[in-house]
């Protein structure tokens, strides 16, 4: 398999796999279950492989990166909106 590719698939996965529960959060208004230290602690390492990905030149990894941190901004911003909707 051709190394590029198997590097934008993973980029691909890794960069949505939070868009479940983005949007479950935003449907439900509850973030009762999220942790955000763990959501700080997940865009502080994804800006980190961005930051990688532009000292290294790899596009695929600055931009599935710079989107997972986007998506988890989302999230982040979220848990504060709602966190009082928590059960």
């Amino acid at each position: 398999m051709n190394e590029n590719l198997l590097g934008i698939a993973a980029g691909i996965l890794t960069s949505i796999s939070m868009l479940p529960q983005l949007i479950k959060v935003i449907k439900e208004k509850n973030v009762g279950d999220l942790s955000w230290i763990m959501i700080l602690i997940l865009i502080l390492g994804l800006s980190l492989w961005v930051w990688y990905g532009v000292l290294k030149n790899e596009h695929p990894i600055i931009v599935s990166n710079a989107f997972a941190v986007l998506v988890n901004i989302c999230l982040f911003i979220c848990y504060f909106l709602y966190k009082d909707n928590a059960d």
